[in-house]
């Protein structure tokens, strides 16, 4: 694994929270324009996401809207990625991609159509719980094997406690939170958001320190045991980021 993972807070409502977040390590934040106790409306995420570093990635969260307002929203913010959580078909997954810099679709985990997940042209997977909304943790079986890695993100029912053995288990390429470190919906906690923010790092720290011990053994191995070293024997560390399923609960970032 990488130990570039990526951090997405999401159901952002306020600029302090943003800052905040940014501030304890966050990658990415997220602002959902669709039905939620953390809705905001477009203008309030533009003016929120003109005060971020331009490094952080922005992500706009969306479900079931129409392709064109998605598009016209996601360039008048000024969003870096647009997030599909509904129930959009690989076409306007692919029509979207055209005319935004980033896709992130969502699927809840087990669901069919992530095997069919390169039909829908998006950049990154999100696997979310099985049932969205209800706090609880998914069974992490169901996204091993579904997809590349490297392009997956892991989101539902995590917290403070449990992301690292998220991560542990997955070695996704990026970690997704929302009701996990609020005091209530729409407003984060500080003391949850650090402790999210470093239990993930620290995981994802040791997951790459295994995975790099891992490679130089089969290196050892390959090499007869002997650490032929300069020759190219020597290990080196991993580098560098129709049906659509899905029900009609709700997500971790609709809870209320």
């Amino acid at each position: 694994m990488r130990d570039d993972l990526w951090i997405k807070i999401c159901g952002i409502t306020s600029e302090p929270d943003a800052l905040l977040a940014v501030g304890l390590g966050a990658d990415a934040i997220g602002f959902v324009l669709a039905p939620s106790p953390r809705q905001i409306t477009p203008s309030v995420a533009g003016d929120i996401v003109k005060r971020l570093p331009h490094d952080v990635l922005t992500v706009g969260v969306f479900r079931d809207e129409a392709p064109l307002r998605v598009v016209d929203i996601a360039n008048t913010v000024g969003f870096g990625a647009v997030q599909l959580h509904g129930h959009e078909t690989a076409e306007q997954c692919l029509w979207i991609r055209e005319r935004v810099a980033c896709t992130i679709r969502a699927f809840p985990a087990g669901d069919r159509a992530i095997q069919r997940f390169s039909e829908f042209g998006a950049d990154y997977l999100l696997i979310d719980g099985q049932s969205p909304g209800s706090g609880q943790v998914f069974d992490w079986r169901l996204a091993e094997g579904v997809i590349d890695r490297a392009r997956m993100f892991v989101s539902g029912g995590l917290t403070p406690d449990n992301v690292g053995d998220a991560i542990a288990k997955l070695r996704p390429r990026g970690v997704d939170v929302s009701s996990g470190v609020e005091a209530a919906p729409g407003a984060k906690d500080p003391q949850l958001l650090r402790a999210f923010i470093r239990n993930a790092r620290a995981a994802a720290a040791a997951a790459a320190a295994a995975d790099a011990a891992e490679l130089a053994e089969i290196a050892d191995l390959a090499g007869g045991g002997e650490g032929e070293g300069a020759d190219g024997a020597s290990s080196r560390g991993l580098g560098g980021p129709d049906d659509t399923g899905g029900g009609s609960a709700p997500y971790d970032w609709m809870e209320g």
